[in-house]
């Protein structure tokens, strides 16, 4: 996950969290112990730094068109954080609020050409695809 910088950062830049789905693996250390089932899904959800400060391209560098750019990449750094076996992770989509999402399309609009895109609305096709979910 890189931690880029870029963009001006806003006094209050709203909330948002990236969404994954996880598969994680339990693998109990001990012989006599098993677990059924040995695998459960649940649901990440990754803070958005706010738009301009360091890791604010999260979702430039790591999705495309709603999806993991590169899922065992991801599934590797997720099983370093959690500490446990990771068979698989989706990206769901991004939940903001209309302040945060304001403040990304200002940030974004600020440098176009670190994105290689003509507007905004490009942009946030072209990584997030149609994973935004605005919540109040």
């Amino acid at each position: 996950m890189a931690d880029d910088d870029g963009g001006e950062p806003t006094d209050d830049a709203g909330s948002a969290e990236y969404v994954f789905r996880a598969t994680v693996r339990l693998e109990p250390g001990a012989a006599d112990l098993r677990a059924e089932p040995d695998t459960v899904e649940t649901v990440l959800y990754k803070t958005a730094p706010p738009p301009g400060e360091d890791g604010w391209l999260f979702f430039r560098d790591n999705c495309w068109r709603g999806e993991l750019n590169d899922p065992e990449h991801m599934r590797r750094e997720t099983e370093d954080t959690l500490g446990v076996a990771v068979d698989e992770i989706t990206f769901r989509e991004l939940q903001t609020d209309e302040t945060y999402l304001d403040a990304l399309k200002s940030a974004i609009a600020a440098d176009l050409a670190a994105f290689n895109a003509d507007s905004v609305s490009e942009v946030l096709s072209k990584y997030l695809g149609s994973s935004i979910r605005v919540t109040s």
